[in-house]
C-alpha cells in the first residue's frame, strides 16, 4: 500500500484519537530532508510525535502513524484478566511476568500477586502468552509497576506489517546497547562509507547533509542476530579533523550532534533509516517542541568520546556488511522478510517474541507491542538496566 493510500485511510480518524495538528518541520533546518510532527495535546505519554522520510508524504505518514500508535497504546482495546500468574498457569495458560521491565524502585511481580493480564502470541511458536498489562500500555498517568516505553510499539496497515516494524525496532535497540557497552577502543572501528552502497536515495541524503555544512558518520553495529543495523551521527563540519573551519577546537554542545539508528534485512534501507533518524533528532532539538527533553540537554558539552566519532575512517560497506545479500531482500514480500528476521532470532536461540495486539480489529490500521525479553532494552527507568547479553558483551564473553 502506498503512503498516500495509507494516509487517506487514517487521516479521517486523527481528531478522534486526539491528534489536532500535523506540521512540516523540515524548513526549521537547512538540510531539506523531510521531517514532520503531529500534536496530541491530551496524550497519555508525550505530546509530540515525529516522522521522517525521503519525501514529504513518507514523513507525514510516518508521523501520523507514530501518533496513532501512541494514542492507541494509551487506551488499548484489549481484554483483561485480573488474576495471578500461579492461577493462570494452573488453568493451563502460559505467562511471562516480564520482570526485566520492572520500573525503577518497584518490586518484581510475584507469582501469587494479582494484576491485570493481557494475552499476546509468541510468534516463534504460535503459543498464547499472558503478560502484565502495565508492561504493554503506554499511559504515564498511571503509577505503574512496569517501565512504560514505546520500545517495540509499532503500527502498520495490518498486523503483520506492525509486527515486522516492532521486531526490527527491538533488534535495533538491542544492537545499539551492545555497541554502547562494548570496548571504547572498538566503538567507532566499523565506520562505513555511505556512498559505498551506490544507492541513489542514500546518495541524495548525503549531498543534502554535506551541502548544509554538516558531517555524517555511519557505523555498522550489526549484532550476532545478523540483521543489518547502523547508527548514524550528524554534527557540525568542524568536528572533522583537518576541517578548514578556524573554530575546529570550539566547545560544542551535545545537542549539536544527533544520532539515529536503523535495522532492516536490506542493509541500504537500514542505513537510510539511521541517517534520516539522525536528521529527525536534529530537528527535535531545533524545534524545542518535545516535552520529554530536559532543558539541561541544551547546555551540556559534547563528551570527548562522541567527538572521536568524527575522526573515524570510513571503510567500503561491502567489507563491513557483505553487499551480496542485498538484492534478494529488496524484492521479497513482507511475509518472507518477517520470516527471515524470525529465523535469525531462532538461530541465536531467542525463545520468545511476544506480540500483543492493542488496536481494535475494526480500524484500518494495526498497532502492536512487541516484547522480546531476551534482547536488551534501551536506557530507561528500569530496576534492571542491562540483561545477560549486555553483561556478557561488557566483560568480553
Amino acid at each position: 500500500m502506498s503512503p498516500r493510500e495509507t494516509l487517506s485511510r487514517v487521516e479521517p480518524l486523527l481528531a478522534g484519537f486526539g491528534i489536532t495538528r500535523v506540521a512540516r518541520h523540515t524548513g526549521l533546518d537547512d538540510i531539506g530532508i523531510p521531517v514532520w510532527c503531529a500534536y496530541a495535546p491530551n496524550s497519555r505519554s508525550i505530546v509530540i510525535a515525529q516522522g521522517k522520510g525521503l519525501t514529504d508524504i513518507d514523513a507525514k505518514v510516518s508521523t501520523v502513524m507514530e501518533a496513532l500508535e501512541r494514542a492507541v497504546a494509551g487506551e488499548p482495546s484489549v481484554d483483561l484478566a485480573h488474576d495471578t500468574s500461579s492461577r493462570l498457569q494452573a488453568m493451563g495458560r502460559k505467562t511471562d511476568m516480564l520482570n526485566c521491565l520492572t520500573a525503577l524502585h518497584k518490586a518484581d511481580l510475584g507469582p501469587d500477586e494479582e494484576t491485570e493480564w493481557v494475552a499476546g502470541v509468541n510468534i516463534l511458536t504460535g503459543d498464547e502468552v499472558y503478560v502484565p498489562f502495565e508492561a504493554v500500555v503506554l499511559d504515564r498517568t498511571r503509577d505503574a509497576r512496569y517501565w512504560m516505553s514505546s520500545d517495540g510499539l509499532a503500527s502498520g496497515n495490518n498486523a503483520e506489517e506492525a509486527i515486522f516494524h516492532g521486531v526490527l525496532e527491538r533488534i535495533e535497540r538491542d544492537a545499539h546497547v551492545l555497541w554502547q557497552v562494548g570496548p571504547e577502543a572498538d566503538r567507532y572501528a566499523a565506520c562505513v562509507d555511505p556512498r559505498g552502497f551506490q544507492d541513489v536515495a542514500l546518495d541524495g541524503l548525503i549531498v543534502k547533509i554535506e551541502t548544509s555544512g554538516l558531517a555524517l558518520r555511519l557505523f555498522d553495529i550489526t549484532s550476532d542476530i545478523a540483521i543489518p543495523c547502523f547508527t548514524a551521527m550528524l554534527g557540525p563540519g568542524d568536528l572533522v579533523p583537518g576541517s578548514r573551519d578556524l573554530h575546529g577546537d570550539r566547545d560544542i554542545r551535545l545537542v549539536e550532534v544527533t544520532g539515529g539508528t536503523g535495522a532492516h534485512p536490506s542493509p541500504v534501507r537500514a542505513a537510510i533509516r539511521a541517517v534520516t533518524e539522525a536528521v529527525q533528532s536534529r530537528l527535535t532539538y531545533i524545534s524545542g517542541a518535545r516535552d520529554d527533553i530536559s532543558p539541561a540537554t541544551f547546555s551540556r558539552c559534547l563528551p570527548p568520546l562522541m567527538r572521536q566519532a568524527f575522526a573515524a575512517v570510513a571503510a567500503p560497506p561491502a567489507a563491513a556488511i557483505g553487499l551480496d545479500g542485498m538484492a534478494g531482500h529488496e524484492q521479497q514480500d513482507l511475509a518472507r522478510l518477517l520470516q527471515h528476521v524470525l529465523d535469525r532470532l531462532r538461530n541465536r536461540r531467542i525463545a520468545s517474541v511476544i506480540a500483543v495486539r492493542l488496536s481494535d480489529d475494526t480500524l484500518p490500521f494495526s498497532v502492536v507491542k512487541v516484547v522480546i525479553p531476551e534482547l536488551e532494552n534501551p536506557e530507561g527507568e528500569r530496576a534492571q538496566r542491562f540483561g545477560t547479553r549486555a553483561l556478557a558483551r561488557a566483560i568480553g564473553f
